[in-house]
């Protein structure tokens, strides 16, 4: 690495150090365990993970769990990118050096969006058509009222039709990994080699 690399990889690390200081000074001044919007924050995050533990069917947990890993991580992916991009915010969080809302991406949108995939595994109904009805609730009625509740922000002209669009982007991205890995499991092409 050249000097002028070190110098502003360097430069970055400070910045983002000062600005995982700034973060923590808020949430302790702001958003800290006292407050009522952690309390709701935290609420968010442990009642999903409790209902579902009891309503998941165990039958297919796998398929169910990888399905909602896949939301996960997607929804993560968008949602810090729209914070660190200045999107949107969360005014309360978990954890204050995650961005994003940990219980929205850990916890409540997974969960509802595997309720969902289960639902209409075992009633064998459209999966596609109820998981758009579950995004333009979330985008809809869900961030409307957060934003109501000042548990979240749009900037930038963020709209909920924006935000639809990026749950409907999550959900058939995620059906369609876990598509694939079915139809790999399925129809595995192993090669064998004689020993």
């Amino acid at each position: 690495m050249g000097n002028a690399q070190l110098d502003a990889l360097k430069n970055i690390t400070e910045k983002t150090e000062q600005l995982s200081n700034l973060h923590l000074d808020y949430w302790q001044q702001y958003a800290n365990i006292d407050t009522w919007g952690f309390k709701t924050v935290l609420l968010m995050f442990i009642a999903p993970l409790v209902l579902l533990y009891f309503t998941i069917d165990r039958k297919n947990i796998l398929l169910i769990g990888f399905y909602g890993l896949n939301i996960h991580v997607w929804f993560s992916y968008i949602n810090i990118t729209g914070v660190r991009w200045g999107f949107f915010s969360y005014p309360f969080e978990l954890i204050p050096f995650i961005p994003g809302n940990l219980a929205l991406d850990a916890a409540l949108i997974p969960v509802l969006f595997m309720l969902v995939y289960q639902w209409t595994i075992k009633h064998r109904k459209n999966f596609y058509l109820y998981s758009l009805a579950l995004s333009a609730v979330l985008s809809f009625v869900f961030k409307p009222s957060l934003v109501y509740f000042e548990l979240f922000q749009l900037h930038k002209g963020t709209n909920y039709l924006i935000l639809f669009l990026l749950y409907c982007v999550i959900f058939l991205f995620s059906k369609l990994i876990t598509n694939l890995f079915l139809r790999m499991q399925r129809n595995p092409h192993v090669v064998e080699r004689d020993a």
